[in-house]
């Protein structure tokens, strides 16, 4: 789960780099589902955390669209 400071630097992020932080974050996200689904993830937390932290970089991404 992404904290304050680190929500401030993402702001900062140019939508190349938001970009890629988005697939590496759904790239992470179908590891822990795989995990999952063969019981050997160890918490499950943080499938949720990261399922946020896609959310707060699209977020930002439409922001930085709009306002541009």
């Amino acid at each position: 789960m992404m904290k304050a400071k680190e929500i401030k630097e993402t702001r900062n992020m140019s939508l190349e780099q938001l970009n890629g932080k988005l697939n590496d974050l759904k790239k992470d996200l179908f590891m822990l589902r795989m995990q999952h689904a063969t019981n050997q993830l160890d918490n499950p937390m943080r499938i949720v955390a990261v399922r946020k932290d896609i959310a707060r970089i699209k977020t930002i991404i439409r922001e930085k669209e709009t306002n541009v």
